[in-house]
């Protein structure tokens, strides 16, 4: 029976979406949600300020994570719009590894960021209608605190990791689906453009290493909106 009464449910929404009113000048858009920050880096070699030990070769990586997120949408037009991204942070594992003999691979730490992206968004449908595809670009700011080197580095004389902030650009594709006049549906992908450089002392070694890192990352985000 319950069955039933959701199925019915479910076909009274997908009879009712296409009649609501979608997107126009004026609106405020709130979005929540599940994002995925899924990282694509690549990195340069693991490389030492001591003159005879300058690369050990080798790359950083590092892990994903996924985190609440909550996008912020003005409708300036019926089919231009500004957004701003933002989420709770996202904590990621760093290691190394290839580097020459081995010497350094291993989990390095862990970090967190934030990636408040702004962009302007486009809608190409007619504000009649029910799907809402766009697609955005925009500007991206990250944000890495809370560097912890992990505890075998720690005992191999490693400390004082530090990560560089970063400015990027960004783009996304994305659909609303409007389940009411208010209420909808969202899904987007986006790709952001993060490089920063990681710093590390070794004080065994009387050392600063450092690797230069694209993060680059794509970011899933799944969730429902509120139109105001």
């Amino acid at each position: 029976m319950r069955t039933t009464l959701f199925a019915t449910s479910l076909l009274a929404l997908a009879i009712a979406a296409p009649s609501v009113q979608a997107h126009q000048a004026g609106d405020i858009i709130v979005r929540a949600g599940a994002v995925t920050v899924q990282t694509h880096e690549s990195t340069s070699n693991i490389k030492l300020d001591r003159p005879g030990y300058a690369n050990l070769g080798g790359k950083a990586t590092l892990g994903n994570d996924t985190q609440l997120a909550l996008n912020f949408a003005y409708m300036v037009t019926d089919n231009i719009g500004i957004e701003l991204l933002a989420a709770t942070p996202f904590s990621h594992d760093v290691s190394i590894k290839g580097t020459a003999g081995g010497i350094a691979d291993g989990k390095l730490g862990s970090l967190k960021h934030l990636p408040p992206t702004l962009s302007a968004v486009y809608y190409p449908l007619d504000k009649a209608s029910a799907f809402q595809p766009y697609v955005g670009a925009g500007i991206n700011y990250t944000w890495f605190f809370d560097e912890k080197v992990g505890s075998s580095a720690t005992a191999g004389g490693v400390d004082n990791f530090r990560v560089n902030n970063s400015w990027g650009w960004a783009a996304q594709v994305g659909a609303d689906y409007m389940l009411t006049d208010n209420i909808m549906i969202n899904g987007q992908i986006r790709y952001i453009d993060i490089d920063t450089t990681a710093y590390v002392n070794n004080n065994a070694l009387s050392v600063r290493a450092k690797v230069d890192v694209d993060v680059n990352p794509y970011v899933y985000m799944l969730g429902l909106g509120y139109k105001f």
